[in-house]
């Protein structure tokens, strides 16, 4: 699949004025211009991330209501239930903030809505839960802010609501005792970008600052906000950053004992990154929730047992390897309804269906898909009388607009710009599928159809080296708007000594200006006969470090190749 090269443009004289601040690379310094830090002071802060950088808590809208309606249901006995969503977000959000009121307050319990039975969010099904067991207060974390109907009725049978949310709130806010999401526009909260789990992380901090509490109290649960901001793809900027890099401290130095052992069953043996939390720690969280119930993962993560924790871990490691055979086969399946369809090369989008596929993993393989045909995906499956799915975007689309303009054969839908679900009735699946087909043939730009990469900046060989690499890894964690640095070096020549390995990768050993390089390109075997060429290339890579037999070398992770102009 070809692609687009876009290289962001610099400020020249933005960059001139940091690089003579510094005293670093002048291309260290266009990036950091590029991403908002263009002066000493900002860049200072963003390499040197500081816990007494994060805002205070009370500066959030309805954070002082929050607060005194937990005092006030400690002072007077009442049952307080915290409850989250089933995916990472929820339930690092659910054990954290579940632990933290366990520890000044025994009245407490949690509850995490099962995907299948009860839906995304707040369900009926946990508010009457919540009576039966003489509950009088709940915290959602990670969900609630569109839930008005729900927490409304839970207000008629006498139950409080404390909202934890970081999702965009509609026009009508739910009726509940206090609202914390900094998206509110009415919330003078500076930083907007928190998660689920950074939000709840905030009202821990702020309960502790009113009940006089160590630091502490709520620092020690840092691990699991960086999990969920890791998994969350949330943007790795402002308070984000701080957490995650903090958190990740802790993962690597004393993590709880659920991550613990979710590392010891994945083999981890060097130091975990924010990628690690990402592709190890989020799919083995996630899978409890959609392949069975995710109250499994806040039973791990609230574990204080190493050996218990162990065994935790491993059904939802389990549930992962069920997780990745469903996904696997299913994606299989799809690709090969996908090959037999005549029409399916002058298409804008990918619909599928198959009643027997399972619905926890339709949302992967529509991103599977999308790996291969570069179009926007619909992935759907039976669901009881129903037909459920879940769609996924290409980067720059507004998905949610397309799927609206097909709500006429649909029973219900939601999502955002990137991603959304959906459930229809059987009969109007051709119809849908029709009718998203021309939504997008309308809406979509046809370049948006050619997947694009994003070019930090050209660089030369020459400036590659151990202690421009090491200024590269102080720009971590890495994430949304700040994501590891792509570069691009032009007119560089293969040595004669690339070669293919395992039928599918390259082994690149490239020149430019006599200075060698060897670099890996996964799934790259089909671009080898232009190196065999003799013509220069243009290189996209990121830079790596290559770790064998006690030696360490820089190596070139190679993103794509394409003929010098």
């Amino acid at each position: 699949m070809e692609k687009r090269w876009h290289i962001l443009p610099g400020n020249e004289a933005k960059i001139q004025l940091l690089h003579e601040a510094l005293k670093v690379n002048k291309t260290l310094c266009k990036i950091l211009v590029q991403r908002g830090y263009d002066t000493f002071e900002k860049a200072k802060h963003f390499f040197r991330p500081q816990l007494t950088d994060l805002y205070s808590p009370w500066l959030m809208k309805d954070m002082d209501k929050a607060v005194e309606r937990i005092i006030t249901a400690i002072n007077q006995q009442e049952k307080i239930l915290v409850f989250g969503d089933y995916d990472v977000d929820g339930t690092t959000s659910v054990a954290s903030m579940y632990q933290f009121l366990r520890n000044i307050f025994h009245n407490v319990d949690y509850y995490i809505p099962h995907r299948y039975k009860e839906g995304y969010g707040i369900s009926k099904m946990g508010i009457d839960y919540a009576k039966e067991n003489g509950f009088t207060l709940i915290i959602s974390l990670d969900c609630g802010i569109k839930s008005t109907n729900l927490i409304s009725y839970a207000k008629e049978i006498g139950i409080d609501f404390i909202v934890c949310d970081h999702h965009l709130p509609d026009a009508q806010l739910p009726p509940a005792m206090a609202i914390l999401n900094p998206k509110q526009a009415d919330c003078a909260y500076p930083y907007k970008e928190l998660c689920g789990c950074g939000v709840g992380f905030k009202l821990m901090q702020a309960l502790s600052e009113r009940l006089q509490l160590p630091d502490e109290n709520y620092l020690r649960y840092i691990d699991l906000v960086a999990t969920a901001i890791a998994a969350d793809i949330v943007p790795m900027t402002g308070e984000n950053r701080i957490l995650a890099f903090y958190g990740l401290k802790k993962v690597n130095e004393n993590p709880c004992a659920g991550i613990n052992a979710l590392m010891k069953l994945a083999g981890v043996q060097k130091e975990m990154h924010i990628t690690n939390l990402v592709f190890i720690i989020a799919p083995r969280v996630n899978a409890a929730g959609r392949m069975d119930d995710a109250k499994k993962a806040v039973q791990l993560f609230i574990e204080q047992d190493e050996n218990k924790a162990l065994e935790f871990a491993a059904l939802l490691h389990s549930d992962n390897s069920d997780r990745k055979e469903a996904d696997s086969s299913i994606t299989e399946e799809a690709l090969a309804i996908i090959e037999k369809d005549k029409d399916f090369p002058h298409r804008k989008t990918t619909v599928v269906f198959q009643e027997h596929w399972h619905k926890g993993v339709v949302g992967i393989v529509a991103s599977r898909l999308i790996e291969k045909h570069y179009r926007p995906t619909v992935v759907l499956t039976k669901s009881g009388d129903y037909v459920a799915g879940s769609a996924r975007s290409v980067a720059g689309f507004n998905l949610y607009e397309a799927i609206y303009a097909c709500k006429d054969y649909l029973l219900g839908y939601g999502g955002h710009f990137a991603a959304a679900g959906m459930t229809l009735l059987p009969e109007n699946v051709d119809a849908f599928s029709q009718a998203f087909e021309k939504a997008v043939s309308q809406q979509i730009d046809p370049r948006l159809l050619i997947p694009e990469i994003i070019i930090d900046t050209a660089i030369d060989f020459t400036e590659l080296n151990t202690a421009f690499y090491n200024i590269l890894c102080q720009m971590e964690p890495f994430g949304p708007e700040n994501m590891r640095p792509t570069f691009v070096a032009k007119r560089v020549s293969d040595t004669g000594f690339s070669r293919i390995v395992k039928e599918q990768h390259i082994r690149f050993s490239v020149k430019q200006k006599n200075i060698h390089f060897t670099g890996i390109g996964f799934n790259m075997a089909h671009k080898f006969p232009l190196l065999q060429n003799n013509t220069p290339l243009d290189i996209v890579f990121t830079l790596d470090m290559n770790e064998w037999n006690n030696e360490r070398t820089l190596q070139l992770k190679v993103i794509d190749i394409k003929t010098s102009d």
